[in-house]
């Protein structure tokens, strides 16, 4: 492993816990949840799927996805790409914008 691996490892190990992973699967579930069961109406309560939300949010669901499932790449640049951090923030974003 290089050295860059290594840091990046070291920078995830926080999230890297049970209530963490068990909280990345289900914001993911939900999402994917509200989208197959009613696209529309999901749609409008988080503001429209537009050209910034749309590929953050399957970003986002598939980075949970990989986190909450104990995958961990290997090499730094995909640590980096599906970084836990980017992927909560961005569904409990969703969360709030569809719940409030």
């Amino acid at each position: 492993m290089s050295n860059l691996t290594e840091q990046v490892a070291k920078l995830h190990a926080p999230m890297d816990k049970a209530l963490f992973r068990a909280l990345s699967l289900i914001l993911g579930f939900y999402h994917v949840a509200m989208v197959m069961w009613d696209p529309e109406q999901y749609s409008a309560s988080i503001g429209g799927f537009d050209a910034l939300i749309s590929p953050l949010m399957i970003w986002a669901i598939c980075s949970s996805m990989i986190f909450g499932l104990s995958f961990k790449p290997r090499n730094w640049y995909w640590q980096v790409l599906f970084s836990p951090y980017f992927s909560l923030m961005i569904l409990i974003y969703l969360t709030l914008i569809r719940v409030l």
